[in-house]
Protein backbone atom coordinates (compact mmCIF):
# COMPACT_ATOMS: atom_id res chain seq x y z
CA UNK A 1 0.00 0.00 0.00
CA UNK A 2 1.58 3.42 -0.98
CA UNK A 3 0.33 6.50 -0.15
CA UNK A 4 0.63 8.04 -3.70
CA UNK A 5 0.40 6.01 -7.10
CA UNK A 6 1.56 7.48 -9.96
CA UNK A 7 0.70 6.91 -13.38
CA UNK A 8 3.10 8.22 -15.86
CA UNK A 9 7.14 8.08 -15.70
CA UNK A 10 7.22 12.17 -17.65
CA UNK A 11 8.34 15.43 -16.05
CA UNK A 12 4.99 15.65 -14.41
CA UNK A 13 5.16 12.54 -12.99
CA UNK A 14 8.63 12.40 -11.82
CA UNK A 15 8.03 15.84 -10.45
CA UNK A 16 4.66 14.74 -8.23
CA UNK A 17 7.06 11.86 -6.60
CA UNK A 18 9.73 14.20 -5.92
CA UNK A 19 7.57 16.54 -4.22
CA UNK A 20 5.29 13.72 -2.91
CA UNK A 21 8.79 12.11 -1.44
CA UNK A 22 9.63 15.57 0.39
CA UNK A 23 6.58 15.60 2.26
CA UNK A 24 7.37 11.89 3.30
CA UNK A 25 4.86 9.75 1.99
CA UNK A 26 5.43 6.62 -0.21
CA UNK A 27 5.26 6.69 -3.64
CA UNK A 28 5.12 4.67 -6.76
CA UNK A 29 5.58 5.57 -10.19
CA UNK A 30 4.30 3.32 -12.91
CA UNK A 31 5.39 3.99 -16.66
CA UNK A 32 4.66 1.93 -19.71
CA UNK A 33 7.76 2.93 -22.20
CA UNK A 34 10.67 4.92 -20.79
CA UNK A 35 11.12 7.14 -17.95
CA UNK A 36 11.36 10.90 -18.90
CA UNK A 37 8.38 10.64 -21.39
CA UNK A 38 8.34 12.54 -24.75
CA UNK A 39 11.50 15.01 -23.55
CA UNK A 40 13.62 12.45 -23.69
CA UNK A 41 13.43 12.15 -27.56
CA UNK A 42 14.29 16.02 -27.73
CA UNK A 43 18.28 16.43 -29.07
CA UNK A 44 18.88 20.13 -27.36
CA UNK A 45 16.47 21.55 -24.59
CA UNK A 46 16.97 25.06 -23.71
CA UNK A 47 13.36 25.99 -21.95
CA UNK A 48 14.15 24.96 -18.93
CA UNK A 49 15.14 27.77 -16.36
CA UNK A 50 18.40 27.45 -14.99
CA UNK A 51 19.71 25.40 -17.77
CA UNK A 52 21.29 26.73 -20.69
CA UNK A 53 21.30 23.78 -22.93
CA UNK A 54 20.84 19.79 -22.03
CA UNK A 55 19.58 17.16 -24.16
CA UNK A 56 16.41 15.66 -23.43
CA UNK A 57 17.83 12.27 -22.28
CA UNK A 58 20.26 13.68 -20.04
CA UNK A 59 17.24 15.56 -18.17
CA UNK A 60 15.02 12.67 -18.47
CA UNK A 61 18.08 10.81 -16.40
CA UNK A 62 18.61 13.32 -14.19
CA UNK A 63 14.86 13.60 -12.98
CA UNK A 64 14.35 9.92 -12.76
CA UNK A 65 17.10 9.64 -10.54
CA UNK A 66 16.66 12.45 -8.56
CA UNK A 67 13.33 10.70 -7.73
CA UNK A 68 14.78 7.50 -7.09
CA UNK A 69 17.70 8.67 -4.46
CA UNK A 70 14.63 10.10 -2.56
CA UNK A 71 13.24 6.47 -2.24
CA UNK A 72 10.66 6.40 -5.23
CA UNK A 73 9.66 3.08 -6.42
CA UNK A 74 9.59 2.14 -9.93
CA UNK A 75 7.26 -0.22 -12.14
CA UNK A 76 7.80 -0.76 -16.13
CA UNK A 77 4.50 -1.77 -16.69
CA UNK A 78 1.61 -0.40 -19.11
CA UNK A 79 -1.74 0.39 -16.79
CA UNK A 80 -4.71 -0.26 -18.16
CA UNK A 81 -7.49 0.46 -15.20
CA UNK A 82 -7.99 1.62 -12.35
CA UNK A 83 -10.82 1.87 -9.27
CA UNK A 84 -10.57 4.88 -8.18
CA UNK A 85 -13.98 4.49 -5.99
CA UNK A 86 -13.49 4.00 -2.41
CA UNK A 87 -10.48 5.07 -0.22
CA UNK A 88 -8.45 2.82 -1.76
CA UNK A 89 -6.83 3.17 -5.55
CA UNK A 90 -6.57 0.11 -7.47
CA UNK A 91 -4.37 0.03 -10.28
CA UNK A 92 -4.00 -2.89 -12.83
CA UNK A 93 -1.46 -3.30 -15.41
CA UNK A 94 -1.34 -5.48 -18.60
CA UNK A 95 1.64 -7.52 -17.10
CA UNK A 96 -0.76 -8.86 -14.67
CA UNK A 97 0.39 -6.35 -11.65
CA UNK A 98 -2.25 -4.87 -9.11
CA UNK A 99 -1.09 -2.11 -7.03
CA UNK A 100 -2.79 -0.35 -4.35
CA UNK A 101 -2.52 3.62 -3.08
CA UNK A 102 -4.49 6.13 -1.10
CA UNK A 103 -4.46 8.66 -3.44
CA UNK A 104 -3.58 8.09 -7.39
CA UNK A 105 -1.92 11.09 -9.97
CA UNK A 106 -2.71 10.17 -13.76
CA UNK A 107 0.25 11.90 -15.40
CA UNK A 108 -0.02 9.94 -18.38
CA UNK A 109 1.00 12.29 -21.15
CA UNK A 110 -0.17 12.36 -24.85
CA UNK A 111 1.22 10.16 -27.61
CA UNK A 112 2.38 11.24 -31.42
CA UNK A 113 -0.81 12.29 -33.56
CA UNK A 114 -0.68 10.97 -36.87
CA UNK A 115 -2.41 11.97 -40.52
CA UNK A 116 -5.18 9.25 -40.63
CA UNK A 117 -4.24 8.62 -44.44
CA UNK A 118 -4.34 5.27 -46.02
CA UNK A 119 -1.96 2.72 -45.49
CA UNK A 120 -0.14 4.86 -42.83
CA UNK A 121 -0.16 2.27 -40.12
CA UNK A 122 2.01 0.27 -41.85
CA UNK A 123 4.35 2.11 -42.61
CA UNK A 124 5.56 2.83 -39.48
CA UNK A 125 8.82 1.57 -39.08
CA UNK A 126 9.21 1.38 -42.74
CA UNK A 127 9.70 4.78 -43.66
CA UNK A 128 7.40 6.92 -41.63
CA UNK A 129 9.14 7.67 -37.99
CA UNK A 130 8.82 10.27 -35.06
CA UNK A 131 11.68 10.39 -33.34
CA UNK A 132 14.93 12.13 -35.01
CA UNK A 133 16.70 11.16 -32.15
CA UNK A 134 16.17 7.70 -32.67
CA UNK A 135 15.68 7.16 -36.81
CA UNK A 136 18.13 10.10 -38.15
CA UNK A 137 20.86 7.84 -38.52
CA UNK A 138 19.15 5.24 -40.53
CA UNK A 139 18.96 8.43 -43.50
CA UNK A 140 22.71 9.36 -43.01
CA UNK A 141 23.29 10.83 -46.71
CA UNK A 142 19.68 10.09 -47.75
CA UNK A 143 16.19 12.34 -48.48
CA UNK A 144 14.49 12.93 -46.12
CA UNK A 145 10.51 14.92 -45.32
CA UNK A 146 9.13 16.53 -42.19
CA UNK A 147 6.02 16.73 -41.82
CA UNK A 148 5.04 20.03 -39.33
CA UNK A 149 5.79 23.40 -38.55
CA UNK A 150 5.75 23.46 -34.75
CA UNK A 151 8.90 23.61 -32.23
CA UNK A 152 8.79 20.04 -32.57
CA UNK A 153 9.22 19.73 -36.38
CA UNK A 154 11.71 22.23 -36.20
CA UNK A 155 13.94 20.58 -34.02
CA UNK A 156 13.79 17.25 -35.63
CA UNK A 157 14.42 19.07 -38.96
CA UNK A 158 17.53 20.75 -37.67
CA UNK A 159 18.96 17.71 -36.27
CA UNK A 160 18.12 15.72 -39.70
CA UNK A 161 20.18 18.46 -41.68
CA UNK A 162 23.13 17.56 -40.26
CA UNK A 163 22.90 13.80 -41.32
CA UNK A 164 20.91 13.86 -44.34
CA UNK A 165 21.50 14.97 -47.50
CA UNK A 166 18.39 17.22 -47.98
CA UNK A 167 15.40 17.76 -45.49
CA UNK A 168 11.96 19.43 -47.00
CA UNK A 169 9.70 20.65 -44.42
CA UNK A 170 6.40 20.82 -45.22
CA UNK A 171 3.91 22.77 -43.07
CA UNK A 172 0.27 23.00 -43.45
CA UNK A 173 0.27 27.14 -42.85
CA UNK A 174 1.99 29.68 -44.29
CA UNK A 175 4.60 29.98 -41.85
CA UNK A 176 6.45 28.12 -38.96
CA UNK A 177 4.50 28.12 -35.71
CA UNK A 178 7.59 27.43 -33.65
CA UNK A 179 9.97 29.48 -32.17
CA UNK A 180 11.93 32.60 -34.58
CA UNK A 181 15.24 31.66 -33.66
CA UNK A 182 14.52 27.41 -34.29
CA UNK A 183 13.01 28.75 -37.57
CA UNK A 184 15.68 30.87 -38.60
CA UNK A 185 18.26 28.63 -37.98
CA UNK A 186 16.56 25.79 -40.02
CA UNK A 187 15.93 28.20 -42.81
CA UNK A 188 19.58 29.00 -43.45
CA UNK A 189 20.38 25.17 -43.66
CA UNK A 190 21.17 24.74 -47.44
CA UNK A 191 20.08 21.30 -47.57
CA UNK A 192 16.54 22.51 -46.08
CA UNK A 193 13.49 23.29 -48.59
CA UNK A 194 10.62 24.82 -46.68
CA UNK A 195 7.13 23.83 -48.38
CA UNK A 196 4.41 26.06 -46.80
CA UNK A 197 -0.05 26.13 -46.99
CA UNK A 198 0.41 22.47 -48.11
CA UNK A 199 -1.50 18.84 -46.80
CA UNK A 200 -0.34 15.24 -47.66
CA UNK A 201 -3.08 13.67 -49.70
CA UNK A 202 -1.37 10.43 -50.48
CA UNK A 203 1.84 8.01 -49.19
CA UNK A 204 3.97 6.54 -51.78
CA UNK A 205 5.21 3.17 -51.35
CA UNK A 206 6.83 0.01 -53.21
CA UNK A 207 7.13 -3.08 -51.62
CA UNK A 208 5.52 -1.75 -48.43
CA UNK A 209 8.61 0.62 -47.82
CA UNK A 210 7.68 4.50 -48.41
CA UNK A 211 9.13 6.09 -51.36
CA UNK A 212 7.36 9.69 -51.07
CA UNK A 213 3.99 11.30 -50.85
CA UNK A 214 1.73 13.42 -52.64
CA UNK A 215 1.28 17.01 -51.25
CA UNK A 216 -1.64 19.30 -52.41
CA UNK A 217 -1.34 23.42 -51.83
CA UNK A 218 -4.03 24.61 -49.84
CA UNK A 219 -4.43 28.33 -51.66
CA UNK A 220 -4.04 26.57 -54.82
CA UNK A 221 -5.07 22.53 -54.96
CA UNK A 222 -1.80 22.30 -57.31
CA UNK A 223 -0.68 18.36 -56.16
CA UNK A 224 2.82 18.16 -55.90
CA UNK A 225 4.63 14.36 -55.66
CA UNK A 226 7.74 14.14 -53.45
CA UNK A 227 10.59 11.35 -53.34
CA UNK A 228 11.91 10.51 -50.24
CA UNK A 229 14.09 8.04 -48.22
CA UNK A 230 11.81 8.40 -45.12
CA UNK A 231 9.50 10.81 -43.45
CA UNK A 232 9.06 12.53 -40.29
CA UNK A 233 5.34 13.06 -38.13
CA UNK A 234 5.71 16.50 -36.12
CA UNK A 235 1.47 17.06 -36.20
CA UNK A 236 1.07 17.15 -32.82
CA UNK A 237 -0.35 15.08 -29.72
CA UNK A 238 -2.64 12.96 -28.74
CA UNK A 239 -3.80 11.98 -24.97
CA UNK A 240 -3.84 8.39 -24.02
CA UNK A 241 -7.19 9.16 -21.27
CA UNK A 242 -9.47 6.48 -22.82
CA UNK A 243 -9.06 4.03 -20.07
CA UNK A 244 -9.28 6.43 -17.05
CA UNK A 245 -12.68 8.10 -18.79
CA UNK A 246 -14.87 6.44 -15.74
CA UNK A 247 -12.48 8.47 -13.05
CA UNK A 248 -11.75 11.37 -14.67
CA UNK A 249 -13.87 13.48 -16.95
CA UNK A 250 -12.24 13.91 -20.83
CA UNK A 251 -13.08 17.44 -23.09
CA UNK A 252 -14.07 17.32 -26.49
CA UNK A 253 -10.56 16.16 -27.20
CA UNK A 254 -10.02 13.24 -24.75
CA UNK A 255 -8.01 15.30 -22.24
CA UNK A 256 -8.49 15.02 -18.83
CA UNK A 257 -10.82 18.33 -17.90
CA UNK A 258 -9.59 19.19 -15.22
CA UNK A 259 -8.12 23.06 -14.44
CA UNK A 260 -4.68 24.10 -13.13
CA UNK A 261 -5.80 22.90 -9.55
CA UNK A 262 -5.28 19.29 -10.66
CA UNK A 263 -8.25 18.14 -8.59
CA UNK A 264 -10.85 15.76 -10.50
CA UNK A 265 -14.07 15.10 -9.28
CA UNK A 266 -13.21 11.82 -7.80
CA UNK A 267 -11.61 12.09 -4.18
CA UNK A 268 -8.43 11.27 -4.30
CA UNK A 269 -7.70 11.32 -7.60
CA UNK A 270 -5.68 14.01 -9.33
CA UNK A 271 -3.92 15.00 -12.72
CA UNK A 272 -0.76 16.72 -13.78
CA UNK A 273 0.62 17.41 -17.60
CA UNK A 274 0.14 17.42 -20.90
CA UNK A 275 -2.58 15.00 -20.45
CA UNK A 276 -5.12 17.61 -18.83
CA UNK A 277 -7.03 20.54 -20.31
CA UNK A 278 -4.63 23.33 -20.63
CA UNK A 279 -3.40 25.99 -23.17
CA UNK A 280 0.81 25.70 -22.63
CA UNK A 281 2.43 21.84 -22.55
CA UNK A 282 6.07 22.57 -22.14
CA UNK A 283 8.19 20.65 -19.91
CA UNK A 284 8.06 24.14 -17.18
CA UNK A 285 3.99 23.37 -17.18
CA UNK A 286 4.06 19.66 -16.61
CA UNK A 287 6.71 20.14 -13.90
CA UNK A 288 4.42 22.74 -12.44
CA UNK A 289 1.54 20.48 -12.47
CA UNK A 290 3.20 17.49 -10.72
CA UNK A 291 4.11 20.08 -8.01
CA UNK A 292 0.60 21.48 -7.81
CA UNK A 293 -0.91 17.76 -7.73
CA UNK A 294 1.71 16.27 -5.50
CA UNK A 295 0.87 19.14 -2.88
CA UNK A 296 -3.13 18.36 -3.17
CA UNK A 297 -2.59 14.58 -2.66
CA UNK A 298 -0.51 15.17 0.30
CA UNK A 299 -3.17 17.85 1.54
CA UNK A 300 -5.53 15.04 1.11
CA UNK A 301 -3.83 12.58 2.99
CA UNK A 302 -2.91 14.87 5.85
Amino acid sequence: MYDILIVGGGPAGLTAAIYGLRAGKTVLVIEKNGFGGQIAYSPKVENIPGTQLISGSEFADKLTEQAMALGAEVELENVIRVEAEGEIKKVYTEEGGCYEGKTLILAVGVKHRMLGLPGEEDLVGKGISFCAVCDGAFYAGQETIMIGGGNSALQEALLLSEVCSKVTVVQNLAFFTGEKKLSDALTAKDNVEAIFSSVVDEYLQENGQLTGMVIRNTETGEKRRLTCDGAFLAVGLVPENEAFAEAVQLDERGYFDVDEFCVTKTPGVFVAGDCRRKFIRQVTTAAGDGAVAAMAACRYLD
